[in-house]
C-alpha cells in the first residue's frame, strides 16, 4: 500500500484551492506525472525541501514534498521561475521529451 494515498495526495494539493475555483490537479494522472518530473529534478541535482531525503529514493522524495506542500503544482497559465514548481505544461514537454528519448534509443 502507498503512503499517502492518491486521494490524500490529491487532496493536500489542491488544498489552497479557494471553493468554486476549478482544482489544480483532478486525477492520479497529473498526480504520477508531477511526482515523477520533481524526481528527475532531484535526480538532477535539485535540493530535497523534507528533511530525511538523504536515505529516500528520488521518487520517495518527491511525493512527500508534495505531500507536505513543499512543492507546487501550477496551472498552465500561471508560471514562476522558481525550481521546484511545476506546470501541467511542464508534464506534457516531459512526457513528449521522455518519449522522443526512448524513441532515439531504440534506433
Amino acid at each position: 500500500m502507498l503512503h499517502p494515498s492518491y486521494t490524500d495526495l490529491i487532496e493536500a494539493v489542491n488544498s489552497g484551492v479557494e471553493p468554486g475555483e476549478q482544482p489544480v490537479v483532478q486525477s492520479r494522472y497529473s498526480i504520477v506525472i508531477a511526482a515523477a518530473k520533481r524526481a528527475r529534478q532531484l535526480i538532477a541535482g535539485a535540493d530535497p525541501l523534507v528533511a530525511g531525503a538523504a536515505r529516500k529514493k528520488p521518487l520517495s522524495t518527491a511525493v512527500q514534498e508534495l505531500y507536505e506542500q513543499k512543492v507546487t503544482i501550477l496551472p498552465e497559465e500561471e508560471e514562476l521561475p522558481e525550481e521546484a514548481s511545476l506546470t501541467e505544461n511542464d508534464e506534457a514537454e516531459c512526457g513528449a521529451k521522455d518519449a522522443a528519448e526512448e524513441a532515439e534509443k531504440e534506433e
